[in-house]
């Protein structure tokens, strides 16, 4: 608010009183540009932050000699005289402090993706270049440890914990509908593309008090502050077309990607295991606008998407191919500021609203769902001094669902208000701490919480450091269960996390083992939630495991690569299982190993990405024992090839499966046994044995070099 009222100041001000610009630059004691560095005259509203290169222009109505005030995180605070009227352009040299608050960083459970970040485990290119992900970023996540290859659903699923568990946040605002509606066992995607995002943290437990109403893990991704250039990309693909145009102004910029998705020509070529009367079809996009204020930016990110398919699938237990059409309509918007007030505070303010209407028909039964959902959020920081930074502020949010299965309305309202506190601690210049409380009224479930968050970081040597986060987190029970009831409470989850980390010269080793347990999970006496079942929050469980991440993109000429390895023994006791089991999403052992090759004479980039997964467990009723069967270990080898044409022109060939390996996620059984007592069953496959994907991009830009070739 003060930030507003500044600038209107500066507007009056400007038109009665003749104003003088102060400009120069900030740089550290190696002169490298230090960007949002606070720069103000003592003693007045008037001042900027800087920019990516440093540099700072405000202007003023203060005369004479006056007192410039600079300070910047991890730097020490800085006075430099300065006299008003001459014309001069300022280099200002801070000093790096000697206590600063990010010498540690606390990285048990977290997973940095972007070009900005201290330790990044992936880049944002990653996302698209990662051969057998056709470009979504949830795919893309998958190759890292601590998540589950679940290829039937095509969501996240994280250390034991089922999809839902997992909560996304775009400038840090949640999203609450994610992914793409689709049809049973056929892989849903992300309704957002990477190409606006400049980076990615996806937390795989223990994370900041910040967040909310996600029990196992947190995806939050930031939209790009300030675009590069002005530039539009053209692609054209064997699935669809996009369009992309990103324009640039003195203080505003946009951002606009549209892309239109249509199955059927590829269907007709390369026909799957699924009877398509209607293949898949969406058109949609995303839109970035971005204010620059002098002291803060505001952004505006919406994203649309409109899709429909009609499909007829074998089912076990009827004779004949069950029918299902949908018509989907997923739109998503927020609105966000960030910037500085004062001397030190910083603040962050943000309101989303998400939209996503089904409409269809499965075999006779027609439903109509709409879910509305709101959050909004202010955040304010402040460093208390060099060694103690302070973090405050509070959530609302708001559902409302409601649903109608042929004459059966059901629905409800849901509103959670939160509020949190965290603070850091430098205990030392290899000794951080962060401890947090987030506090929680539930007023559909009429109930309150107070959740306490720990992580330390300890660093050994100037590469090598050991980190550990504990935490209480807790998550509304899933719309299938609250539109029958409201007697519920939040399901509950303690996670426990020990890290090791080495980063040194593009390479980086992570070891983690955690443990984490469930309570209150909700159970049912019925084969499926249903109106008149009995809830309870009487489920438990837990989940344990290691995993290993090793990248290196120093030691081999051109080659980039990655592995990572995945343990976990995890069980649950919930919905209606008889006993505690281990679900039938979580394979014991999971391994990736994904590189990536330049070869300058091809002026091409190959891909190639391994997967493998141990079997996963499913629920024989032939015999005795509950959840004992297990699936055949899944393997998948895909690769890619990107070819510049010329400058600005690529090429792109992908296939996913390459030697066509015959996965088998589980098995659907009939509901009876036949005539010889036998309940037969059916397999859970994928929609085809490969994926084979062509694409032509084209970048136009001024400087006729920036291409697509990262984004691939």
């Amino acid at each position: 608010m003060k930030t507003f009222i500044a600038s209107m100041f500066f507007f009056f001000t400007l038109v009665s009183i003749a104003q003088m610009t102060l400009s120069g630059k900030i740089v550290d004691s190696k002169n490298n540009p230090i960007a949002n560095a606070n720069v103000f005259l003592e003693g007045s509203y008037d001042g900027a932050t800087s920019n990516a290169l440093g540099e700072f222009s405000f202007s003023t109505s203060a005369e004479g000699s006056q007192i410039l005030m600079v300070s910047a995180l991890a730097f020490e605070n800085c006075k430099t005289a300065v006299t008003i009227g001459q014309n001069q352009f300022l280099i200002i040299v801070l000093k790096q402090s000697s206590t600063e608050l990010n010498e540690v960083i606390i990285t048990a459970g977290t997973i940095e993706a972007g070009d900005k970040a201290r330790v990044s485990v992936l880049k944002p290119l990653d996302i698209l270049t990662t051969a057998g992900n056709p470009g979504d970023i949830v795919s893309a996540l998958q190759t890292l440890p601590g998540t589950q290859v679940v290829g039937e659903s095509g969501r996240l699923f994280v250390r034991g914990g089922e999809a839902s568990e997992t909560q996304t946040f775009i400038d840090g605002i949640r999203v609450a509908q994610p992914y793409i509606q689709t049809t049973n066992n056929v892989p849903t995607r992300s309704t957002f593309s990477p190409l606006l995002f400049k980076g990615t943290t996806f937390s795989t437990g223990g994370y900041s008090a910040e967040y909310g109403e996600a029990l196992s893990s947190i995806l939050v991704m930031n939209t790009i502050d300030v675009p590069d250039l002005e530039k539009t990309d053209i692609g054209l693909m064997s699935v669809g077309l996009s369009v992309g145009n990103t324009q640039k102004w003195e203080k505003n910029s946009l951002s606009v990607n549209t892309s239109y998705l249509n199955l059927a020509p590829y269907q007709a070529l390369m026909p799957d295991n699924i009877n398509w009367i209607k293949p898949f079809e969406s058109i949609g996009g995303e839109t970035v606008f971005r204010h620059n204020f002098e002291r803060g930016l505001f952004k505006v990110y919406a994203s649309y998407t409109a899709a429909k398919f009609d499909v007829a699938q074998d089912d076990i237990n009827f004779p004949n191919q069950l029918r299902n059409s949908n018509n989907n309509t997923n739109f998503y918007t927020n609105t966000s500021y960030k910037g500085r007030f004062g001397d030190t505070w910083r603040v962050f303010a943000g309101l989303s609203y998400s939209y996503s209407h089904n409409e269809g028909k499965f075999d006779v039964i027609h439903y109509d769902a709409a879910e509305k959902a709101i959050h909004s959020k202010i955040n304010f920081t402040k460093p208390i001094s060099d060694r103690i930074k302070t973090s405050f502020g509070a959530d609302y949010f708001y559902t409302n669902f409601s649903q109608k299965v042929t004459n059966f309305d059901t629905g409800y309202n849901s509103e959670i208000v939160a509020a949190y506190l965290e603070t850091d601690i430098l205990f030392s210049r290899n000794l951080v701490a962060k401890v947090g409380l987030r506090f929680s009224k539930n007023y559909l479930l009429n109930e309150t919480s107070i959740d306490p968050r720990l992580a330390l970081a300890y660093k050994v040597s100037k590469n090598k450091q050991f980190s550990f986060a504990y935490g209480d987190f807790e998550q509304t029970p899933r719309k299938e269960y609250l539109i029958f009831t409201d007697q519920l409470q939040s399901e509950k989850a303690q996670h426990y996390i020990l890290n090791y980390e080495y980063s040194k010269d593009r390479q980086i080793f992570r070891a983690e083992v955690y443990f984490k347990n469930y309570d209150n999970l909700v159970k049912y006496d019925s084969n499926m939630p249903a109106y008149n079942s009995n809830y309870s929050n009487n489920g438990s469980g837990y989940a344990k495991g290691l995993e290993l991440f090793w990248r290196d993109s120093k030691n081999i000429k051109n080659l980039e690569y990655w592995v990572s390895y995945s343990y976990i023994d995890s069980k649950r006791d919930y919905q209606n299982f008889p006993k505690e089991v281990t679900p039938n999403f979580v394979a014991d052992h999971t391994m990736s190993l994904v590189s990536k090759y330049w070869i300058q004479d091809w002026r091409s980039q190959l891909g190639a990405t391994y997967t493998f997964a141990s079997g996963r467990p499913y629920n024989d009723p032939n015999a005795k024992d509950f959840m004992n069967g297990k699936t055949k270990t899944y393997n998948n080898f895909s690769v890619n090839w990107a070819y510049l044409i010329s400058p600005q022109k690529i090429l792109f060939f992908s296939v996913t499966n390459l030697f066509g390996f015959n996965n088998i996620f589980g098995y659907n059984y009939a509901n009876k046994p036949n005539s010889i007592g036998v309940f037969e069953r059916q397999a859970i496959v994928p929609t085809a044995d490969r994926f084979f994907f062509v694409g032509y991009f084209w970048t136009i830009s001024k400087d006729k070099k920036v291409n697509q070739l990262e984004n691939l």
